[in-house]
């Protein structure tokens, strides 16, 4: 019996295997393998099915292997970002059936204090995926005040942005900022208040977004992996973040597109069709009944897009 991993609860399964429709003898990319639970639920909806299982983190492939011990000839691990998936010598040979990418951090690298990701106290920041990237403490001793006010504005949607770039300036002069209690001090200080819980996620979020490059690879992902999917082949995306959700949107918005020429032009000379259809008119979220289940799951936005025949 397959073992069934508490890395990572899989988000809205039961979407995604809507969408994705899994055929026999079909090839099918998971892109953000975590702890394998999409890519089990993939192999035990289709008997004659695979899936490359990619990651950049070596603890989650190494937790898949053993979570799908029993489907071990189907499924193949790949240790890098979902943005190189593409380049996979079978993938560029044979194509992709279909394709999944549940974007964001795993519960385990939320819940392992050794990898640095929580603002629990006394937490060593890092916040890295896997290898190639510098840590956290390592980004917010090089980032000029300016970046560090874009990567709070942008993406952690923090009014107090440019304060709390100042203050991190100002604190890294004297003494780096090494754990969760430092930034959390910086924040405290830039807002005037000891900071909320969803406070703090939100700028230890963007810190991760921009130490790992989250929307730099999704925006280079999604149309790599759009022009290895077979004709008819299902993409489906879960983001956390509304510029996540955004990037996605709107990729499938103008892939879905007939013309993309500029309205100023008198007459269309671009590809003058579709490259496919966007499967969900409106974003997707998960039930109350999941997100009581598993609460990480509340923030969830599914969208689908179907390559054309």
């Amino acid at each position: 019996m397959t073992r069934v991993s508490t890395y990572h609860v899989p988000v809205m399964g039961d979407e995604v295997l809507d969408f994705l429709d899994p055929r026999d003898e079909g090839l099918y990319l998971d892109g953000t393998l975590g702890g394998g639970g999409h890519t089990r639920m993939i192999l035990e909806a289709c008997p004659g099915c695979r899936v490359l299982g990619v990651d950049r983190d070596p603890e989650a492939l190494d937790e898949a292997r053993s979570t799908l011990a029993d489907h071990r000839a189907r499924v193949r691990f790949l240790q890098a970002r979902f943005d190189e998936a593409s380049r996979d010598p079978e993938v560029r040979d044979r194509g992709l059936d279909g394709a999944l990418l549940d974007l964001g951090v795993s519960s385990h690298q939320l819940d392992d204090d050794r990898r640095g990701f929580a603002f629990r106290r006394g937490v060593t920041l890092d916040m890295r995926m896997g290898a190639g990237h510098v840590d956290a403490r390592t980004f917010l001793a090089q980032a000029d005040r300016d970046e560090l006010t874009r990567v709070f504005r942008n993406y952690g949607e923090e009014p107090r942005a440019r304060r709390l770039a100042g203050e991190i300036v100002k604190r890294r002069a004297t003494e780096p900022l090494e754990t969760s209690d430092d930034l959390v001090a910086a924040l405290t200080v830039a807002l005037g208040r000891p900071p909320s819980a969803k406070e703090k996620a939100r700028i230890f979020q963007a810190v991760r977004i921009a130490v790992n490059e989250e929307l730099e690879a999704l925006e280079t992902a999604l149309p790599a992996i759009r022009d290895v999917m077979i004709a008819g082949g299902v993409m489906v995306v879960i983001a956390y973040h509304s510029l996540e959700d955004r990037v996605v949107k709107n990729a499938f918005r103008e892939w879905s597109r007939s013309c993309v020429c500029p309205p100023e032009l008198p007459a269309c000379v671009c590809r003058g069709e579709a490259l496919g259809e966007t499967l969900t008119r409106k974003v997707l979220r998960p039930s109350d009944d999941e997100v009581e289940r598993n609460p990480r799951a509340r923030s969830a936005r599914l969208r689908a897009w179907r390559r054309a025949a």
